[in-house]
């Protein structure tokens, strides 16, 4: 039985962000808004709701349980110290939690993702069973020779 730890993460998060694309609406807001303090401008996927909430339920998977705080930090970056000069040293910054918790809160309604009292979010049975079926079909049409032994 192939797992979500089987498959490549780049190729199931692919493939999941397929999947999801049509059980996920992305708001209107979301393609005026930046996913972090660090950054200029909002991202320019085209299908950036669906990768980015096909990553957190693999995330979710992974890590869980798991709040929306610890994947703010997770999905972060660094923004440069001082503007003029570039002298004082890089700070971390957290993504967007607005985008993170929507996604989230998308998941739950489509039963994929479910709350665990005051600790976090954790995967449900429907979502560990979306996944699971993913990383088979990724295996199954993956073409990499040291990945035979998986499949």
């Amino acid at each position: 039985m192939v797992t979500l730890y089987d498959a490549p993460a780049d190729e199931l998060i692919d493939e999941l962000a397929a999947e999801l694309d049509e059980r996920l609406d992305e708001p209107d807001w979301a393609e005026f808004a930046k996913t972090g303090a660090d950054r200029e401008l909002p991202p320019e996927q085209e299908d950036f709701w669906a990768r980015r909430a096909a990553s957190l339920l693999r995330k979710v998977a992974t890590d869980g349980p798991v709040g929306v705080e610890r994947l703010s930090t997770e999905y972060g970056g660094t923004r440069d110290g001082s503007n003029r000069y570039q002298v004082a040293p890089s700070k971390t910054a957290d993504a967007s939690k607005n985008v993170i918790r929507t996604i989230l809160q998308q998941l739950e309604d489509e039963g994929l993702v479910q709350k665990q009292g005051s600790d976090g979010r954790i995967v449900s049975g429907d979502g560990r069973a979306l996944l699971d079926d993913t990383a088979g079909d990724v295996l199954e049409q993956l073409d990499r020779p040291e990945l035979e032994r998986y499949a």
